[in-house]
């Protein structure tokens, strides 16, 4: 997520998405090969990309070789802050703006400041702030770290069909709620709106008969998914304006959400707090009072779902991920 995500043209919201693409591989082949202790992931918790790969990393338990700063859930214009750590310094980093680490990298770095970032930890620049190519990279470059019973979160023989729906979840869903909130006419809001419903029942439909987006696992697909429905009714549907209804009232979508939300590594990593936060606060021509809403009540995340009557084995031949480590807990109270 950016501190300039987008602009709006004619009305409609447009992401810049013209990212650093530099890889970490296996081989090297960018210069930034997979490397213990080498890099640094930078994320907030607020921030739906950076969720992600706070998943992923989880899930695949690449803990032990690629550590984690999180910055506060708010920016100003100039970059994400680490105003959670001591003193407002990343401990490893020993910076309080990430823009510092984009300027080494590319000096008076003239976009915005997003996460996730992973920076070079003997450089302090950053290496790359594409978060799509980001968990790919994960799934696909840093297997010889994964841990014991690691998932297949990016299978080869379902690669085209995992493609197929991540492109559709992200311009119609995960990007989709911001063409909504950030739309400057109503026309291009009604528009945005219309696409939104229209990919819900469709993921409504695909869901209806099958536990998971594609195969019978948890896939990146997965991933991408659930930390756009997670913000949904704390942030989307007010904020937003993507009012139809809540997530809460889309049964098969809600269903799915709360299967996910209550597997380790997805749900232990969602802080409703800090997403409430992020969004009332840093987005003030939305919201120029700044208040922040107090509800809604969460505790539903944790209710039955009834989601393994669909079969499915969620995390195929592997196993769960064990609990999250100490530093990177989700603060009492922030969570369902």
């Amino acid at each position: 997520m950016e501190t300039e995500a987008g602009y709006v043209g004619a009305g409609e919201f447009t992401r810049d998405t013209n990212y650093i693409s530099t890889r970490i591989t296996a081989d090297g082949r960018d210069g930034y090969p997979v490397e213990p202790g080498r890099y640094r992931l930078v994320v907030a918790r607020a921030c739906p990309w950076a969720n992600r790969t706070i998943i992923v990393r989880r899930l695949l338990g690449l803990e032990e070789v690629l550590s984690i700063g999180f910055c506060g859930p708010t920016h100003d214009k100039r970059s994400w802050t680490f105003d959670l750590d001591p003193g407002g310094v990343d401990p490893v980093l020993k910076i309080h703006f990430l823009r510092d680490a984009y300027n080494k990298r590319i000096p008076d770095y003239p976009k915005g400041v997003t996460v996730p970032a992973i920076v070079e930890v003997a450089t302090g620049q950053v290496v790359t702030n594409d978060f799509a190519q980001m968990t790919l990279d994960f799934s696909t470059e840093w297997t010889a770290y994964h841990r014991d019973g690691a998932p297949q979160l990016y299978p080869e023989p379902l690669r085209d069909e995992i493609d197929e729906v991540s492109k559709r979840v992200y311009t119609e869903v995960n990007n989709g709620v911001y063409r909504c909130g950030f739309a400057g006419s109503q026309q291009a809001y009604e528009a945005a709106y219309d696409r939104l419903f229209v990919a819900l029942d469709w993921l409504s439909e695909r869901l209806a008969g099958q536990r998971y987006l594609v195969g019978d696992t948890i896939t990146e697909a997965d991933v991408r998914l659930f930390t756009t429905l997670a913000r949904f009714d704390p942030v989307y549907h007010g904020h937003f304006k993507c009012n139809r209804s809540k997530l809460s009232e889309m049964p098969v979508l809600w269903a799915y959400a709360r299967d996910l939300f209550q597997t380790p590594g997805f749900g232990d990593t969602i802080d409703f707090v800090q997403i409430k936060q992020h969004y009332y606060l840093v987005h003030s021509d939305i919201n120029p009072t700044g208040i922040v809403p107090e509800g809604p009540e969460l505790g539903d995340w944790l209710t039955p779902h009834g989601r393994e009557a669909l079969g499915g084995r969620p995390f195929g031949d592997g196993t769960a991920p064990g609990p999250a480590r100490d530093g990177e807990q989700v603060p009492v109270g922030h969570g369902a």
